[in-house]
């Protein structure tokens, strides 16, 4: 599929509602069988995501595309964010979420290694749905294993904020042969000082899919 590239003044402008801070509610079980959407309340406030640092590795230079894995090795990973009303629960169309990672082996492109992989930006469709192919996140010492993300609406960069994942899950990708360079255990999140931060309330809800998983999580956005 085709990508373009839009720096921060693009990503702005392909964005939807004006007024609004990012915030998220979701589950983190491996198994989970679904983020059950229709089973949220039509009124009512959603559980708001931290804000939490962007990090030294962001590159405001994004590539709109839905396959950001660059042929990168890893275990496959499906992302599907929802984007949602905080008031109501109801999905914000056309919001953009960016996302950038480690690869495998705990290297960010642009910083670690020449080239865009594991970057990339997508608009919410008509359900306020987000959906990346991408690979599960390598560590580094000192960070338990983690996906940057930013929320965009109308003109405004609204939320920056990580994704987290399960221990369990973790450990059982780090010992398969993708992974098995990185020389010392994760981090956990109980020893990830931004992680304590709140990222249990942004740590995606897994289930397995062929070799890999699919990660999900809500992400409520709350109206100024």
């Amino acid at each position: 599929m085709t990508s373009s590239r839009l720096s921060r003044r693009g990503l702005f402008s392909a964005a939807g509602l004006a007024g609004l801070t990012a915030a998220g509610c979701g589950e983190d079980a491996e198994t989970a069988t679904t983020t059950d959407i229709a089973a949220m309340p039509a009124t009512g406030t959603c559980r708001l995501t931290p804000e939490m640092t962007e990090g030294p590795y962001y590159v405001d230079d994004a590539m709109v595309r839905s396959d950001i894995t660059e042929g990168r090795p890893g275990l496959p990973l499906e992302l599907r964010l929802t984007v949602q009303n905080a008031e109501s629960c109801e999905p914000i169309p056309d919001a953009t979420v960016e996302i950038w990672h480690a690869d495998a082996g705990g290297a960010y492109s642009g910083f670690d290694a020449e080239g865009t992989f594991l970057r990339g930006a997508q608009k919410a469709d008509g359900e306020g749905l987000a959906t990346f192919k991408t690979i599960y996140p390598g560590s580094y010492p000192g960070r338990t294993p983690h996906i940057h993300m930013k929320v965009h609406v109308s003109g405004s960069e609204v939320h920056t904020g990580q994704l987290y994942f399960d221990d369990t899950v973790s450990a059982k990708v780090y010992g398969t042969d993708d992974y098995a360079d990185r020389g010392t255990p994760p981090t956990t999140n109980a020893n990830d000082g931004i992680y304590s931060d709140g990222g249990d309330r942004s740590t995606l809800a897994l289930t397995k899919s062929g070799d890999g998983y699919i990660g999900r999580l809500v992400l409520a956005i709350a109206a100024a």
